[in-house]
């Protein structure tokens, strides 16, 4: 296989920064090479170069969207960092609009909204009127968050009661994986949004959760994409980051009112 030489990997770089808004580090370059490499054989390309030009000129989109796929990261579990699903209990027990709406900004394959739901469905009710939109850049994640099918060692991460409540434990050749239940999936919406591009008709929301994603943005894109959101929150809506993200000085249409937990500026 040929080595992915550095002004290949300032191509690579460029190009995802101009389809993703997503900034690499210099340390990324072995990731690079190493996701990429199948795909130069399965290709006939004989450098990365012409991968690049195969990938970046236009002449093969779904060629295009699996190099996003291999390049974005997607790290996720059940229930990740955990006071923020006590923060959504408050803040749906709180809210009097209905539908109380909420988007998971960056899906992946789909741990993120379907704690969500569950969250919800404990919440406010199966029967209640709420909704949860789940978005994500890769379309190979939002096929798989579809299935709703997970290795049973996930379960883990799932409080005890509601692994019981909303998911099925798989037998025969589904062995050795569980399903979330088909009422509490039916409550997610799948979508392919980029954060990068203008946002489609999706309505306002009350809370969206945009968490561990800001971290990959230069400072010009974190500010596009929190004023993007800022403008699709519901009055009184809230927006979640990952505890290892900051939005201070980023915009002044967001003010934070909790840790992690950001508001409209000009709620009153």
């Amino acid at each position: 296989m040929p080595e992915l030489s550095g002004a290949e990997f300032e191509l690579f770089r460029s190009f995802l920064h101009r389809v993703a808004g997503i900034s690499l580090s210099d340390s990324k370059r072995p990731l690079v090479s190493g996701r990429l490499a199948k795909r130069l054989q399965a290709c006939n390309c004989g450098s990365y170069e012409a991968y690049y030009h195969l990938i970046a000129d236009g002449g093969c989109a779904e060629e295009t969207q699996r190099a996003l796929d291999l390049l974005t990261t997607n790290e996720t579990h059940f229930f990740r960092e955990s006071d923020h699903f006590r923060v959504l209990t408050a803040l749906a027990r709180a809210a009097k609009r209905r539908p109380y709406r909420v988007w998971c900004a960056a899906s992946s394959s789909g741990e993120e909204p379907y704690s969500i739901a569950m969250t919800l469905a404990e919440a406010l009710g199966l029967q209640s009127d709420w909704q949860v939109l789940a978005s994500d850049l890769s379309t190979r994640m939002l096929q798989a968050a579809s299935h709703a099918c997970y290795p049973i060692e996930d379960a883990a991460r799932i409080p005890p009661a509601l692994l019981r409540r909303y998911c099925l434990r798989g037998i025969g050749p589904q062995s050795g994986t569980f399903l979330i239940e088909r009422t509490l999936r039916a409550r997610v919406q799948f979508r392919q949004i980029n954060l990068n591009d203008a946002f489609p008709a999706i309505g306002t929301f009350d809370c969206v959760f945009l968490r561990n994603v800001m971290i990959y943005f230069d400072l010009a894109m974190k500010r596009k994409v929190a004023e993007k959101i800022a403008a699709c929150l519901a009055p009184g809506g809230r927006l979640v980051i990952g505890h290892a993200e900051s939005l201070q000085g980023v915009t002044p249409m967001l003010v934070q009112r909790a840790p992690t937990v950001y508001g409209r500026s000009d709620e009153h």
